[in-house]
């Protein structure tokens, strides 16, 4: 059941070198955040396994969630003319960066 999360993370990257997908321009900010957004819980939900917390549904519903917030933070700051997509490169930045110290600290141990 460990090598699932692998598997998965593998058959993305086949598909994506395989499939050429062009995102316009003017998606390319939301795009980028909401994959931060989605390797933020695929790393948290890494840490949740390591600490005997994993839930899926709580996974699955991080992923689209986060994703989702980020698009949104983005595209409202847009409209406001402020940037608020640098407060979701901050949050889900550090979230990562904290929760890759974990998963570390686990890997040394």
């Amino acid at each position: 059941m460990r090598a699932l999360p692998l598997l998965g993370l593998l058959a993305g990257v086949a598909i994506g070198l395989v499939f050429s997908i062009e995102v316009p321009q003017e998606w390319a900010r939301y795009t980028a955040l909401a994959m931060l957004a989605a390797f933020d819980t695929v790393v948290g939900g890494w840490r949740a396994d390591l600490d005997g917390q994993f839930e899926s549904s709580v996974f699955i519903s991080g992923f689209f969630v986060n994703m989702l917030l980020a698009g949104f933070l983005t595209f409202f700051g847009d409209r406001l003319g402020v940037d608020l997509s640098i407060a979701a490169i901050v949050v889900f930045g550090t979230r990562l960066f904290n929760n890759l110290a974990v998963i570390r600290r686990h890997i040394i141990r």
